[in-house]
């Protein structure tokens, strides 16, 4: 695969929660998620999903509206995702605040070694005290 296409099936192994999911990374792959903070090592992104399924209940990527930059080894991912938190609150990308994200990944001999994700964790905009707009002028572009 190339580097493109190893990043797009991250995402298609992410949503259907697979096991092979991990065959993706090289064993010193680094993480970064907002809040999460950065991790290395294949082994600690479990620790990454973990916290967040604390919240998310369930959680997809539009795999198909993803917009790709690939520039030699690195590839820059656009997106957006819907969901559900555990408390009800559903999210879309496009249709409320939460839900857009930008992600860089860098590749090693067709594997991805750093994968740093871009994105306001507040998916159900339940922050709204630090909203500084009112909700009514969000634009649903």
């Amino acid at each position: 695969m190339d580097a493109k296409e190893t990043v797009k099936e991250y995402y298609i192994r992410l949503d259907g929660g697979r096991e092979d999911l991990l065959d993706l990374f090289t064993e010193d792959a680094q993480f970064y998620f907002p809040k999460f903070g950065i991790s290395k090592g294949k082994s600690t992104f479990s620790d990454l999903i973990s916290g967040l399924l604390t919240a998310v209940e369930s959680l997809q990527h539009d795999i198909d509206g993803l917009q790709f930059i690939v520039e030699g080894n690195r590839v820059a991912v656009e997106g957006t995702t819907a969901g559900r938190l555990h408390d009800g609150t559903e999210w879309e990308g496009g249709k409320t605040p939460g839900g857009r994200f930008s992600s860089i990944f860098e590749l090693r001999d067709g594997l991805i070694s750093r994968m740093h994700v871009y994105l306001d964790p507040d998916y159900g905009s339940a922050d709204t005290s630090r909203f500084l707009w009112p909700a009514s002028t969000y634009r649903h572009y």
